[in-house]
């Protein structure tokens, strides 16, 4: 059965579409429009406003478009649109956003306050993989895809969560914590390890575990949170009973394929995060030989003159 039965707002979300374009036209006016009248702000780079931009057209991809009505047919594109939103939307945004820009809001107490509590590494890898693995676990999924005020908080918080996971490694705004080398890369390759046991669950477990992708009538109701009521109303009398009219893919199957797309998309990030943190660190060291030679050499001393 065709998607386009859900009706042009289901499918391309065009409320979010608006909010997504005055969300850039509002990036415009402060970074470059408006610039003028923030003190210590400076000219935006054109890495940021790609970034940024790239952001944008991903958070509409993820959460706007048919993508978003397939996340609520098929738990593999569900996962498939976390590992989006939360591995590549999240940091893009960090790093599209000018750092006068940060330290305007950080300037602010409880936005410092939350930062500097939730950006200390062990904190933020343990409240980012509270909350995902929480998100998945099947209880709770279920009832936050009936609720639209659940599932709106959940999300934010978690995508917030995913901010505070990325900071520590993306960030160089001053005096916020940041990471530096090898415990960069420790950082990044322990949040993959963290999470890998709430996508083995998903992956190992050998019946369906999520009633909104797999009953019927609760499904159905999961649809509201992107379908209207109206054009739900209308479709009562097609029948429909469940995603299996929309894929030929088992439910068992396609939540399994969920947990191993989440698991294969972060390791290819990761991956490539990893290698620019390792060439961007070796690069440091040759430039800086010298310096880091006549340090080496000072704590020495030290210890030789204490010793």
């Amino acid at each position: 059965m065709p998607l386009s039965i859900f009706g042009f707002r289901a499918l391309w979300s065009p409320y979010f579409l608006l909010a997504i374009l005055l969300g850039v036209v509002l990036y415009y006016l402060i970074t470059v429009k408006w610039r003028g009248r923030f003190e210590g702000s400076e000219s935006v780079t054109k890495r940021q406003i790609s970034y940024f931009l790239a952001s944008m057209v991903l958070l509409y991809i993820v959460k706007g478009s048919p993508m978003d009505l397939m996340g609520h047919i098929l738990f593999s594109v569900h996962m498939a649109q976390m590992a989006m939103l939360l591995l590549i939307v999240a940091p893009f945004l960090i790093v599209g956003i000018p750092n006068w820009i940060w330290e305007k809001l950080l300037a602010k107490k409880i936005f410092n306050k939350l930062f500097m509590l939730f950006t200390k590494p062990i904190i933020s890898l343990l409240v980012f993989t509270l909350m995902f693995s929480m998100y998945h676990y099947p209880l709770i999924l279920d009832q936050v895809k009936l609720s639209i005020l659940l599932h709106t908080i959940f999300t934010v918080t978690l995508f917030m969560s995913a901010v505070f996971l990325w900071w520590p490694v993306i960030n160089t705004v001053k005096g916020q914590p940041q990471l530096h080398g090898l415990k960069k890369i420790g950082y990044v390759i322990l949040s993959a390890l963290l999470i890998t046991p709430a996508c083995s669950l998903i992956i190992f477990v050998d019946v369906p575990v999520y009633e909104t992708y797999a009953s019927g009538e609760a499904w159905l109701k999961a649809m509201a949170l992107c379908v209207p009521s109206s054009t739900l109303a209308g479709l009562s009398g097609l029948g429909i009973s469940g995603p299996e009219l929309f894929t030929d893919m088992p439910t068992l199957y396609d939540q399994q394929l969920g947990g191993i797309l989440m698991k294969v998309i972060q390791e290819i990030i990761y991956v490539v995060i990893i290698g620019r943190i390792f060439l961007s660190w070796s690069q440091y060291e040759k430039d800086n030989a010298d310096e880091i030679t006549r340090q080496d050499l000072l704590k020495r001393q030290k210890l030789t003159m204490h010793g």
